[in-house]
């Protein structure tokens, strides 16, 4: 994600996950109506895509809030808990 673009407000993640939303019920009725195979995956990529880049803009938030203020509190301890949890997190992408 480019560290140009301006964090999204609340309401626009909130907007683009009821689109996420929409989309994967979109692919629950190409399923029930047993729309082409290769039709549904590429539905199915594009949502995944979109909870990506929703993700990764809750995550620059995280770390331009709350892990810059736990560095900036001096306080080691809370630092070291956040940068912990960046890594579990991160983890889990693995």
């Amino acid at each position: 994600m480019k560290t140009t673009e301006t964090p999204t407000t609340h309401e626009e993640t909130l907007h683009r996950l009821s689109r996420i939303a929409g989309q994967v019920q979109g692919v629950k009725r190409m399923v029930e109506e047993q729309k082409y195979c290769i039709d549904i995956i590429r539905q199915i990529q594009a949502a995944r895509s979109a909870l990506r880049s929703v993700e990764l803009q809750i995550l620059q938030k995280h770390m331009n809030h709350c892990v810059s203020e736990a560095f900036a509190s001096g306080s080691k301890e809370e630092a070291d808990e956040k940068m912990a949890e960046l890594l579990r997190v991160m983890k889990k992408q693995y």
